[in-house]
């Protein structure tokens, strides 16, 4: 990465929400993100880390969210189209996995179109959903966060409209 690029990665704040927003948009009509509320962003603001360029500018973000005692999911990991291959998806993902180990979480879970990234980190494709015993899932089943009916595969998610690969990580 060239010197005038120097990314620093930090906790997400509220006033971070527009230009999150702003760097979906794009790729929720390429059908790689889904597009969400403000309100969403602002909800899971804490989830957040993002990566700045030196002028202060967003170089992208991903969120981690923790959806039981062992397992998380890396989600809305994006990088802006300035600073992609640069490293700085790697640097936000590393940044999540170390927070995923920080919290207790063994398991990595994600929703992707990136496959080979994200292989490349170490994750692999789910073959099928016996990543949680079934008293976790019988646990997960009462959750009302979209992301983990994703997750479990329940009939009542909308069908994987994007087409996107569902992928783990064990830390």
């Amino acid at each position: 990465m060239p010197a005038d690029r120097q990314i620093t990665l930090r906790s997400a704040r509220t006033g971070d929400v527009p230009a999150i927003r702003a760097l979906v948009e794009p790729l929720a009509q390429e059908r790689v993100l889904l597009q969400k509320e403000a309100v969403a962003f602002y909800e899971a603001i804490q989830e957040f880390v993002v990566a700045e360029d030196a002028d202060g500018s967003l170089a992208g973000f991903g969120a981690l969210h923790v959806m039981w005692q062992d397992i998380a999911e890396v989600r809305t990991l994006a990088v802006s189209r300035d600073h992609r291959g640069a490293g700085v998806g790697h640097l936000i993902l590393e940044e999540l996995l170390r927070r995923a180990r920080v919290v207790g979480v063994e398991r990595v879970f994600c929703l992707t179109f990136e496959v080979e990234f994200f292989r490349r980190h170490g994750f692999a494709v789910m073959a099928d959903q016996s990543a949680v015993d079934p008293e976790v899932y019988a646990e997960l089943l009462r959750s009302t966060d979209e992301g983990v009916a994703e997750f479990l595969d329940l009939a009542r998610v909308k069908p994987n409209t994007l087409g996107n690969t569902r992928m783990i990580r064990t830390l």
